[in-house]
């Protein structure tokens, strides 16, 4: 073994340590609880090797060391694979969403099987109108001059919306316009609804093209209205729970950035850049001064590489990692899986 293996070797074992204790760790304990291979003495020097190139520190006056930024982001880059839940794990995540009866139900039910699965804070972002693809489009007459139309994406989201008309409706022009929208509208991202919309008013007959203007003019503005993004957080109790002496005193502005949509929504976005199966921002990399202490994992879900959306846990600098992006992958697979289905 090189010395630079040895040297993450020892890392590795002090993070693992600090996870468990909360307490900065010696070469002692090091030696005593990990079967490492090299004596006490070389410990000491590998560590401050460690401690020369800036991945741990020595906190006060303490004789002990505590991983920096820099050491945990070299720790996760190490990870050879995220490690899979146990089965047991598994079988609780799938019996739970499985039994969701809408999008909103899946999406409450995922955020806080996620906070108690990691004992930190969920966070769960909605499937984004701008990034999913229309599935269906329903028109459904509720009385002479009432028209129902329901929106339907790909990633479980319904919308609708009920139209006044200004003559009685045509239930022969309604159903022809059901098929044509859904065969014109199918599988377009909202981007591409607009000129499919407008093609649509031009090629039916000019009997029925009040009623398409109407029609197409509820779908766009619905879809318009409904594009704003949102995040759902569950778990915020976890970080006083799990705090240790070096978090608690953050709490406050950890609590302050997580309540503000526009911060998660902006982390959210640029770990979705990543294109890895589970990203993580450690510490400052958030680019958020109350966010400075924490670690947010994520991982895309509901589509085919970063997915349409996202879900993550956030939690101190001193988190499990493995623990936590195996639970974060996890929950999103199962996601991906029940809006597909």
């Amino acid at each position: 073994m090189s010395s630079e293996d040895r040297r993450l070797d020892v890392l590795r074992a002090i993070i693992e340590d600090y996870v468990a204790t909360r307490e900065p760790v010696g070469s002692r304990a090091l030696s005593e609880r990990h079967q490492l291979g090299v004596s006490p003495a070389t410990i000491r020097n590998d560590m401050a090797a460690l401690e020369e190139a800036g991945l741990i520190v020595q906190p006060h006056t303490s004789a002990g060391r505590v991983p920096t930024d820099m050491g945990y982001r070299q720790f996760v880059d190490r990870l050879a694979e995220v490690k899979p839940l146990s089965l047991p794990e598994r079988r609780a995540i799938s019996a739970l969403l499985e039994q969701a009866v809408d999008l909103d139900d899946v999406i409450d039910r995922a955020v806080r099987l996620l906070a108690q699965l990691t004992q930190q804070v969920a966070v769960v972002q909605y499937p984004s109108l701008r990034r999913s693809s229309l599935r269906h489009v329903e028109l459904v007459p509720v009385g002479a001059r009432h028209l129902l139309v329901v929106i339907i994406t790909t990633t479980g989201r319904v919308e609708q919306r009920t139209l006044e008309l200004t003559e009685d409706l045509d239930e022969a022009l309604v159903a022809r316009l059901r098929v044509r929208l859904n065969v014109a509208l199918s599988g377009l991202r909202l981007a591409e609804l607009s000129k499919a919309l407008e093609s649509l008013v031009t090629e039916l007959s000019p009997a029925g093209a009040a009623l398409v203007r109407v029609v197409v003019a509820a779908v766009s503005e619905t879809l318009a209205q409904e594009s704003e993004e949102r995040v759902v957080v569950a778990g915020t109790a976890n970080l006083a729970r799990t705090a240790g002496a070096d978090f608690s005193r953050t709490i406050g502005p950890v609590l302050e950035a997580l309540e503000e949509q526009v911060v998660l929504l902006r982390l959210l976005a640029e770990m979705a850049e990543d294109h890895t199966a589970v990203a993580v921002r450690i510490g400052r990399e958030t680019q958020h001064a109350g966010l400075a202490e924490t670690s947010f994992v994520t991982s895309g879900y509901g589509g085919e590489g970063s997915g349409v959306a996202r879900v993550g846990a956030v939690g101190p600098l001193r988190m499990d990692y493995p623990g936590t992006m195996a639970a974060v992958r996890a929950v999103a697979r199962y996601l991906t899986r029940i809006l597909a289905g």
